[in-house]
C-alpha cells in the first residue's frame, strides 16, 4: 500500500467488505447462530450482492459456493481498480496471473481475519463475562479450530495454549507461502 490517500481509502473500504464476506462464509461453515445481532449485521451487509449470485450459483452439500464467488469477485474488483489507478505494487499483465493473484489475496485475507478473530476472542475472554453476542460468535467461529488442538495439548492448569498453537501454524503457513511465492506474498 502506497502513500496515496485514495490508495488507502480504496484498500480500506474493499478490505472491510472482503472481511464481512469472509465472515459470512465462515459463519455458514461453522453453522453459527444467525439470530445473533452480529450475524444479522453480516447477513444484511452481504445479502444485496449475495442473493443475486445464489440464483445463478447453487450451494452443494451445505457449502455456499456463491459466497466464495462473491469473495473472489470483490477481490478481483479491488485489484482491477487499483491496477487501473496504478496503485498496485506489482504487474498483472495476464488474465491467468490476475486470477491467481486474486485467489492468493483472498487466501491471505482469510488468514488475516482468522488472526484478528482469535485476538478478539482472547481479549474478550479476559474482560467479558460471557454475555456478549460478539463473544459468542467469536467462540462459534474459533472453537472448531481450537477444540482439536486443546485435546492434543497436555493440561496446563487452566491455561489454554490452543490459540498460541494456531498463531504458530498461521505464521508457519505465512512463511511457507513467502518461500513458495517470494516477495509477491508480502505485497499482496
Amino acid at each position: 500500500m502506497g502513500t496515496n490517500p485514495f490508495d488507502f481509502l480504496i484498500n480500506t473500504l474493499f478490505d472491510l467488505y472482503i472481511s464481512v464476506v469472509i465472515l459470512r462464509l465462515w459463519l455458514q461453515v461453522v453453522r453459527a447462530d444467525f439470530y445473533n445481532p452480529f450475524c444479522q449485521f453480516v447477513v444484511k451487509a452481504t445479502n444485496p450482492l449475495l442473493k443475486p449470485l445464489r440464483r445463478v450459483i447453487p450451494g452443494f452439500g451445505g457449502f455456499d459456493f456463491a459466497s466464495v464467488v462473491l469473495l473472489l469477485i470483490i477481490v478481483l474488483a479491488k485489484l482491477l481498480l487499483l491496477q487501473y489507478l496504478n496503485f498496485l505494487p506489482y504487474e498483472t499483465n495476464s488474465v491467468g496471473g490476475l486470477l491467481l493473484i486474486t485467489a492468493l489475496v483472498a487466501l491471505k485475507k482469510i488468514g488475516y481475519l482468522l488472526f484478528w478473530v482469535l485476538i478478539i476472542r482472547a481479549i474478550l475472554s479476559w474482560v467479558s463475562q460471557g454475555r456478549s453476542p460478539v463473544e459468542y460468535v467469536m467462540y462459534q467461529l474459533t472453537e472448531p479450530l481450537m477444540a482439536p488442538i486443546r485435546r492434543m495439548l497436555p493440561s496446563m492448569g487452566g491455561l489454554d495454549l490452543s490459540i498460541l498453537v494456531i498463531f504458530i501454524l498461521l505464521q508457519f503457513i505465512n512463511y511457507g507461502m513467502l518461500s513458495l511465492i517470494g516477495p509477491l506474498w508480502l505485497m499482496l
